[in-house]
């Protein structure tokens, strides 16, 4: 929360720091308690406890040896780091941003040390047919993904070079348009079994992204028809139909409505709040926070302001405590 900085007036003040340090409290109370360099993890003298990464044992003690927060995976006792850059594991989906296009190959900036990269090979081609890529599909690949081109994917592997390997074998990958890219602390997000959402109540897709890079926009149905509409409206416009009626159907194909629009922005700026804060982003927390800043009342704009931070805070105090009430 070193980067929040909010113009707080006295009693914004007092509210916003008395709710983090509850926040505190609760968190080291609980079974993944904050800890920093050289501070003792309590094990309870158990045994056969395993000691993962960010720790040691001294004087019979496992200690910590970087910041960050215990975790427990049955006997393995490990700190995950907060702020740590993206560490990529195989299966992690992923929302990177093209900035190359490169022989047979996209390099997409996925938040890692170094660009990601998509071969062409491995990913559904816009037909939707499986067979050997050619040089035509070579020369086609600006018309699937361009520079600048917001795209999901999926992790393949880390190769020996080191560089890191994505696959789109899927009709839920691809290129993401109408709507907005947000950037967080990948340690943000944790790996969950789904983390592409449709909201139906609001209209709009969210794309938590393992990397830090979550994506909120329009609904688009995952669909192989409409790859072939789009192959047929292409054969017609090379048969040079009429132009303004042809512009006409692409702009009611692409335009989103005013209330999607304003959905977009409410569950982004949730996103930024809750971010800011150093909450963890689940699609349930994400969507109780912005269903309370429209049962207040507060616009779209005012959701980034200080009164809504202190809100979110001391919402998130009552949470935390009637889950630990119900544990």
């Amino acid at each position: 929360m070193r980067d929040l900085r909010l113009s707080l007036n006295q009693t914004q003040k007092v509210r916003l720091e008395a709710a983090l340090e509850e926040l505190q409290e609760l968190s080291s109370s609980a079974a993944s308690a904050i800890v920093t360099v050289a501070e003792t993890i309590p094990v309870n003298h158990e045994d056969g406890v395993l000691k993962g990464h960010g720790t040691t044992e001294l004087n019979g003690e496992v200690v910590a040896t970087l910041c960050g927060v215990v975790e427990r995976v049955n006997k393995l006792v490990y700190v995950r780091a907060l702020r740590a850059r993206y560490k990529p594991e195989v299966g992690d989906i992923i929302v990177g941003r093209v900035v190359e296009i490169a022989p047979k190959r996209w390099r997409i900036e996925i938040n890692f040390s170094q660009d990601a990269i998509l071969m062409l090979s491995a990913m559904n081609l816009p037909d939707g047919i499986q067979r050997r890529r050619t040089a035509v599909d070579e020369l086609n690949m600006r018309s699937i993904f361009g520079e600048n081109d917001v795209v999901s994917a999926e992790v393949r592997g880390l190769q020996h070079d080191g560089s890191l390997q994505l696959q789109a074998r899927s009709q839920k990958y691809g290129k993401l348009e109408r709507g907005q890219l947000i950037t967080v602390s990948p340690y943000l997000v944790k790996r969950r079994k789904q983390h592409f959402h449709h909201l139906e109540q609001y209209g709009i897709d969210l794309v938590l992204g393992c990397n830090g890079f979550i994506w909120v926009g329009e609904h688009v149905e995952a669909q192989e028809n409409a790859m072939t509409e789009d192959q047929e409206s292409e054969t017609e416009e090379n048969k040079k139909p009429n132009k303004k009626s042809m512009t006409l159907e692409e702009q009611e194909r692409t335009y989103t409505p005013f209330q999607t629009r304003q959905n977009i922005c409410r569950i982004a700026n949730a996103v930024r709040v809750l971010s800011a804060l150093g909450f963890c982003l689940t699609v349930e927390v994400i969507i109780d926070t912005a269903e309370a800043s429209a049962s207040l009342n507060i616009d779209i704009k005012d959701m980034l302001g200080a009164e809504f931070y202190v809100l979110t805070a001391e919402r998130e105090v009552q949470r935390r405590k009637s889950i630990k009430k119900g544990g």
